[in-house]
Protein backbone atom coordinates (compact mmCIF):
# COMPACT_ATOMS: atom_id res chain seq x y z
CA UNK A 1 0.00 0.00 0.00
CA UNK A 2 3.26 3.01 1.01
CA UNK A 3 4.55 1.90 -2.32
CA UNK A 4 1.25 2.35 -4.33
CA UNK A 5 0.91 5.67 -2.51
CA UNK A 6 4.34 6.50 -3.31
CA UNK A 7 5.70 6.62 0.44
CA UNK A 8 8.53 6.22 1.21
CA UNK A 9 9.33 3.82 4.06
CA UNK A 10 12.65 3.18 6.50
CA UNK A 11 13.58 0.58 8.61
CA UNK A 12 16.37 -0.56 10.56
CA UNK A 13 19.00 0.80 10.54
CA UNK A 14 19.64 0.51 14.37
CA UNK A 15 23.66 0.08 14.13
CA UNK A 16 25.31 -2.18 16.60
CA UNK A 17 22.63 -4.42 18.04
CA UNK A 18 22.78 -5.18 22.02
CA UNK A 19 22.30 -8.15 23.81
CA UNK A 20 19.26 -6.85 25.64
CA UNK A 21 17.59 -10.19 25.18
CA UNK A 22 19.91 -12.47 25.51
CA UNK A 23 21.17 -10.71 29.24
CA UNK A 24 17.63 -10.78 30.18
CA UNK A 25 17.20 -14.71 28.94
CA UNK A 26 20.04 -15.24 31.70
CA UNK A 27 19.05 -13.11 34.62
CA UNK A 28 15.47 -14.99 34.48
CA UNK A 29 17.49 -18.52 34.67
CA UNK A 30 19.62 -17.40 37.40
CA UNK A 31 16.53 -15.91 39.22
CA UNK A 32 14.57 -18.73 38.80
CA UNK A 33 17.40 -21.58 39.66
CA UNK A 34 18.70 -19.67 42.51
CA UNK A 35 15.07 -19.05 43.96
CA UNK A 36 16.00 -15.08 44.44
CA UNK A 37 12.40 -13.16 44.35
CA UNK A 38 11.21 -15.85 47.09
CA UNK A 39 14.60 -15.45 48.96
CA UNK A 40 14.38 -11.45 48.72
CA UNK A 41 10.94 -11.25 49.77
CA UNK A 42 11.99 -13.69 52.72
CA UNK A 43 14.84 -11.95 53.64
CA UNK A 44 12.52 -8.82 54.28
CA UNK A 45 10.13 -11.21 56.32
CA UNK A 46 13.26 -11.83 58.79
CA UNK A 47 14.02 -15.26 57.69
CA UNK A 48 17.13 -16.36 56.34
CA UNK A 49 18.32 -19.16 53.89
CA UNK A 50 15.05 -20.79 52.99
CA UNK A 51 15.34 -22.75 49.47
CA UNK A 52 18.42 -24.40 47.81
CA UNK A 53 19.13 -23.40 44.34
CA UNK A 54 20.40 -25.09 41.44
CA UNK A 55 23.76 -24.76 39.94
CA UNK A 56 24.27 -24.87 36.24
CA UNK A 57 27.95 -26.29 35.89
CA UNK A 58 27.66 -30.12 33.86
CA UNK A 59 23.64 -29.66 33.59
CA UNK A 60 22.47 -29.34 29.81
CA UNK A 61 21.35 -26.47 28.55
CA UNK A 62 19.03 -26.51 25.09
CA UNK A 63 18.85 -23.73 22.82
CA UNK A 64 16.21 -23.90 20.43
CA UNK A 65 17.26 -21.82 17.29
CA UNK A 66 20.84 -20.82 17.31
CA UNK A 67 20.56 -17.15 15.93
CA UNK A 68 22.32 -13.98 16.93
CA UNK A 69 20.04 -14.22 20.59
CA UNK A 70 20.47 -18.08 21.19
CA UNK A 71 24.33 -17.93 20.01
CA UNK A 72 25.16 -15.11 23.41
CA UNK A 73 22.85 -17.90 25.17
CA UNK A 74 25.18 -20.79 24.52
CA UNK A 75 27.70 -18.76 24.79
CA UNK A 76 27.32 -18.47 28.05
CA UNK A 77 26.31 -21.18 29.23
CA UNK A 78 29.45 -22.80 27.80
CA UNK A 79 31.48 -20.62 30.09
CA UNK A 80 29.26 -22.13 32.77
CA UNK A 81 30.42 -25.60 32.39
CA UNK A 82 27.05 -26.58 30.49
CA UNK A 83 26.90 -28.88 28.35
CA UNK A 84 25.17 -26.82 25.13
CA UNK A 85 22.64 -28.84 22.76
CA UNK A 86 20.44 -27.69 20.02
CA UNK A 87 17.75 -27.95 17.69
CA UNK A 88 15.98 -25.95 15.20
CA UNK A 89 16.16 -25.80 11.51
CA UNK A 90 19.16 -26.58 9.59
CA UNK A 91 20.91 -23.40 9.40
CA UNK A 92 20.88 -23.41 13.28
CA UNK A 93 22.08 -26.85 13.28
CA UNK A 94 24.76 -26.09 10.98
CA UNK A 95 25.81 -22.76 12.90
CA UNK A 96 25.84 -25.49 16.31
CA UNK A 97 27.92 -27.78 14.48
CA UNK A 98 30.45 -24.76 13.43
CA UNK A 99 30.61 -23.55 16.82
CA UNK A 100 31.51 -26.87 18.58
CA UNK A 101 28.23 -26.99 19.66
CA UNK A 102 25.94 -30.93 20.02
CA UNK A 103 22.77 -31.24 18.08
CA UNK A 104 20.14 -33.08 19.33
CA UNK A 105 19.85 -36.95 17.70
CA UNK A 106 15.96 -35.87 17.91
CA UNK A 107 13.20 -32.95 18.46
CA UNK A 108 11.85 -35.94 21.19
CA UNK A 109 15.35 -36.09 22.86
CA UNK A 110 15.96 -32.40 22.96
CA UNK A 111 13.44 -31.91 25.26
CA UNK A 112 13.83 -35.36 27.05
CA UNK A 113 17.45 -34.56 28.00
CA UNK A 114 17.67 -30.33 28.71
CA UNK A 115 17.58 -29.65 32.19
CA UNK A 116 17.12 -25.88 30.99
CA UNK A 117 15.71 -24.84 27.79
CA UNK A 118 15.63 -21.52 26.55
CA UNK A 119 13.36 -20.61 23.05
CA UNK A 120 15.05 -17.99 20.42
CA UNK A 121 12.67 -18.54 17.69
CA UNK A 122 10.69 -15.71 15.73
CA UNK A 123 7.59 -15.42 15.58
CA UNK A 124 5.56 -16.29 12.10
CA UNK A 125 2.89 -18.60 10.42
CA UNK A 126 5.65 -21.38 10.49
CA UNK A 127 6.31 -21.06 14.68
CA UNK A 128 3.19 -20.06 15.86
CA UNK A 129 2.21 -23.00 18.13
CA UNK A 130 5.35 -24.89 17.14
CA UNK A 131 6.12 -26.01 20.79
CA UNK A 132 3.11 -28.70 21.44
CA UNK A 133 1.92 -29.76 24.55
CA UNK A 134 3.67 -33.43 23.81
CA UNK A 135 6.96 -31.33 23.67
CA UNK A 136 6.63 -30.08 27.01
CA UNK A 137 5.89 -33.05 28.54
CA UNK A 138 8.63 -34.91 27.83
CA UNK A 139 10.63 -32.48 29.90
CA UNK A 140 11.71 -33.39 33.34
CA UNK A 141 9.93 -32.24 36.38
CA UNK A 142 12.53 -30.39 37.23
CA UNK A 143 13.54 -28.88 34.02
CA UNK A 144 12.87 -24.87 33.43
CA UNK A 145 11.78 -23.46 30.29
CA UNK A 146 12.52 -20.08 29.36
CA UNK A 147 10.63 -17.83 26.50
CA UNK A 148 12.49 -14.41 26.02
CA UNK A 149 10.78 -14.70 22.05
CA UNK A 150 7.13 -14.78 21.68
CA UNK A 151 4.40 -16.34 23.91
CA UNK A 152 2.57 -17.55 20.52
CA UNK A 153 6.00 -20.15 20.08
CA UNK A 154 4.38 -21.92 22.19
CA UNK A 155 1.05 -23.67 21.49
CA UNK A 156 -2.15 -21.42 23.06
CA UNK A 157 -2.34 -22.77 27.01
CA UNK A 158 0.17 -25.03 26.78
CA UNK A 159 2.62 -24.59 29.50
CA UNK A 160 0.41 -23.52 32.10
CA UNK A 161 -1.23 -26.88 31.65
CA UNK A 162 2.17 -28.69 31.30
CA UNK A 163 3.75 -26.40 34.28
CA UNK A 164 0.31 -27.80 36.25
CA UNK A 165 1.36 -31.67 35.61
CA UNK A 166 5.16 -30.81 36.64
CA UNK A 167 6.91 -31.27 33.37
CA UNK A 168 8.78 -28.95 33.06
CA UNK A 169 8.92 -27.96 36.56
CA UNK A 170 9.51 -24.54 36.06
CA UNK A 171 8.88 -21.89 34.10
CA UNK A 172 10.60 -18.13 32.90
CA UNK A 173 8.94 -16.19 30.70
CA UNK A 174 9.32 -12.45 29.12
CA UNK A 175 6.03 -12.50 26.72
CA UNK A 176 2.66 -12.96 27.03
CA UNK A 177 -0.14 -13.73 24.78
CA UNK A 178 -1.59 -10.76 24.40
CA UNK A 179 0.37 -7.80 26.01
CA UNK A 180 0.26 -5.40 28.14
CA UNK A 181 -1.05 -7.58 30.59
CA UNK A 182 -2.66 -5.67 33.09
CA UNK A 183 -4.10 -6.24 36.56
CA UNK A 184 -2.01 -9.43 36.77
CA UNK A 185 -4.26 -10.81 34.61
CA UNK A 186 -2.65 -13.87 33.57
CA UNK A 187 -2.77 -17.15 34.66
CA UNK A 188 1.10 -17.97 35.08
CA UNK A 189 1.44 -14.82 37.34
CA UNK A 190 -0.02 -17.03 39.96
CA UNK A 191 1.54 -20.31 39.32
CA UNK A 192 4.59 -20.48 42.91
CA UNK A 193 6.47 -22.35 39.65
CA UNK A 194 7.00 -19.48 37.24
CA UNK A 195 8.87 -16.39 37.42
CA UNK A 196 7.08 -13.59 34.84
CA UNK A 197 8.42 -10.09 33.71
CA UNK A 198 7.01 -7.31 31.89
CA UNK A 199 8.53 -8.18 28.21
CA UNK A 200 11.64 -6.39 29.32
CA UNK A 201 13.70 -8.04 26.88
CA UNK A 202 14.53 -4.67 24.60
CA UNK A 203 13.95 -2.37 27.05
CA UNK A 204 17.41 -0.68 28.45
CA UNK A 205 18.15 2.48 28.10
CA UNK A 206 20.92 1.72 25.46
CA UNK A 207 17.96 0.70 22.96
CA UNK A 208 16.33 3.21 23.40
CA UNK A 209 18.85 5.52 22.81
CA UNK A 210 19.99 3.02 19.74
CA UNK A 211 16.03 3.43 19.00
CA UNK A 212 15.48 7.59 19.08
CA UNK A 213 19.32 8.27 17.29
CA UNK A 214 18.39 5.89 14.34
CA UNK A 215 14.84 8.04 14.12
CA UNK A 216 16.22 10.97 13.82
CA UNK A 217 18.71 10.15 11.46
CA UNK A 218 15.74 9.09 9.08
CA UNK A 219 14.59 12.06 9.59
CA UNK A 220 17.26 14.19 8.36
CA UNK A 221 18.15 11.89 5.68
CA UNK A 222 14.61 12.69 4.25
CA UNK A 223 14.37 16.28 5.33
CA UNK A 224 18.00 15.90 2.87
CA UNK A 225 16.41 14.67 -0.38
CA UNK A 226 18.35 11.28 0.49
CA UNK A 227 16.53 9.02 2.51
CA UNK A 228 18.39 5.79 3.95
CA UNK A 229 17.53 2.11 4.98
CA UNK A 230 14.41 2.46 2.59
CA UNK A 231 12.22 -0.92 2.48
CA UNK A 232 10.70 0.27 -0.79
CA UNK A 233 13.19 1.65 -3.12
CA UNK A 234 10.73 1.18 -6.19
CA UNK A 235 9.30 4.61 -5.03
CA UNK A 236 12.71 6.66 -5.22
CA UNK A 237 13.13 4.89 -8.67
CA UNK A 238 9.84 5.92 -9.91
Amino acid sequence: MPARRGIVVSVGGIAGRSNDTAELTWALILASLRHLPFEVEQLKQGKWQTSLGTSLYGRTLGVYALGKIGSVVATVGSAFGMRVVCWGREGSLGRAREAGYEVAPSREAFFETADLLSLHLPLNAETRGLITAADLARMKPEALLVNTSRAGIIADGALVEALNRGRPGFAAVDVFEEEPVLGAGHPLLGMANAICTPHLGYVTRDRYESFYEATIEHVLAFAAGKPIHVANPEVLEG
